[in-house]
């Protein structure tokens, strides 16, 4: 099966996919599995040779001439699915066409909200390296069903690459010292998300090793979260460890957030423990916010324990807040309970202010009985 589609047959790209996805038996060769579909492209393939960064070096050096570099290794077990394509990523139906050249068309990260793909390919991290003038510029990925177009350009597809290598090669643009100021951190905050999705231990030990308390605070707030986002039961291990030892309360109060997006149920006994003992504030503030997103019996008990309990009266009002960010049937009457018992003034106030913002109809009558009296 050739793997260069014409432009004009873009459309026959998604009606393959497309059948695929409804089960209609779309055969695919031992070839898919391992050369993802590409459009629009001078395409060719190479065998790694020595290793895999000696391979890239040298593609990277033939030419001053754009152009991408690609391989697959195997993807970090989960739900989450990889999509570079157009309009957001994915689909339905699976991820449609990565416009590999539109520099606003980035990657996105999903769970849980797509339909399974079920092809060969779909279990693959595709890694790819953009170069021009005899540079590496850009590193995206991409899920192993989605269609590449690399607009024109030169496309020199890998075969037997190593996961071991890849993560080997994208820890050389993960430089610490780019990490040292706050903002987008172009190809390290690039390579530091390709690792974090490769399956295996040499990722985990890439992982582990950017939230050594030695890194800078900015690389290891991108590597919580994507120990949160991406790497399962062993990223909470690493985030549990940060949030109890990072000496940073920026970055714990970052742990917090990358908690919240982690699918691991004792993400959130880890939550409650940092709202209830974390001696920062903002951390304490910062837990507790997240809590509030992710609702449920557990969460709305924490939460209720800080107004009652802790020491800080502006943790206190952290915790008011969260109570507005909870879905209106748990906060409303929890922040119509605070504002009518609750001993502290500025808590009371806090509770009635997100009360009016609520716009919610027990809101108002709460305010016309205190009116009435």
């Amino acid at each position: 099966m050739r793997k260069i589609i014409p432009g004009k047959l873009h459309v026959l790209a998604g009606i393959l996919v497309l059948t695929a996805c409804m089960g209609l038996g779309l055969a695919t060769s031992s070839a898919l599995a391992d050369e993802p579909l590409v459009t629009n492209a001078k395409f060719e393939t190479r065998p790694v040779t020595g290793n895999l960064s000696a391979t890239v070096q040298q593609l990277v050096l033939e030419s001053a001439e754009p152009m991408w570099i690609g391989y697959s290794v195997a993807k970090v077990e989960g739900e989450q699915s990889i999509c570079c394509g157009e309009h957001g990523g994915a689909g339905e139906f699976g991820c449609g066409i990565c416009t590999l050249e539109n520099e606003r068309n980035n990657w996105s990260e999903t769970r849980g909200q797509r339909r399974t793909v079920n092809l060969e390919g779909s279990g693959k991290l595709v890694v790819l390296l953009r170069t021009d003038k005899k540079e590496l510029v850009r590193i995206r990925m991409a899920s192993g069903d989605c269609t590449l177009d690399a607009g024109g350009l030169r496309f020199v597809w890998l075969t037997g690459a190593k996961s071991e290598e890849s993560v080997a090669l994208l820890m050389n643009h993960v430089r610490p010292q780019a990490f040292e100021r706050e903002g987008e951190q172009g190809l390290g905050e690039q390579a530091l998300a390709a690792i974090a999705m490769h399956a295996g231990a040499p990722a985990e030990r890439a992982m582990a090793s950017f939230t050594a308390p030695e890194q800078p605070n900015e690389l290891r707030k991108k590597a919580s979260f994507w120990l949160g986002a991406a790497r399962g039961k062993a990223g909470l291990g690493l985030l549990q460890k940060m949030a109890e030892s990072d000496p940073s309360g920026d970055v714990r109060a970052q742990v917090a957030f990358a908690l919240s997006v982690s699918p691991e149920p004792q993400a959130v006994e880890e939550m409650i423990r940092m709202a209830h003992d974390d001696h920062d504030p903002q951390v304490r503030g910062q837990a507790l916010f997240w809590l509030a997103q992710k609702a449920g019996a557990k969460a709305a008990g924490a939460i209720n324990g800080a107004i009652e309990n802790d020491p800080d009266t502006e943790v206190k009002k952290k915790a008011v807040f969260a109570l507005s960010q909870m879905p209106r049937e748990e906060g409303v009457p929890k922040l119509i309970q605070v504002a009518q018992t609750n001993k502290n003034p500025e808590v009371r106030k806090q509770a009635m202010f997100w009360l009016g913002q609520s716009k919610d109809p027990r809101a108002l009558q709460f305010f016309e009985k205190i009116l009435a009296q």
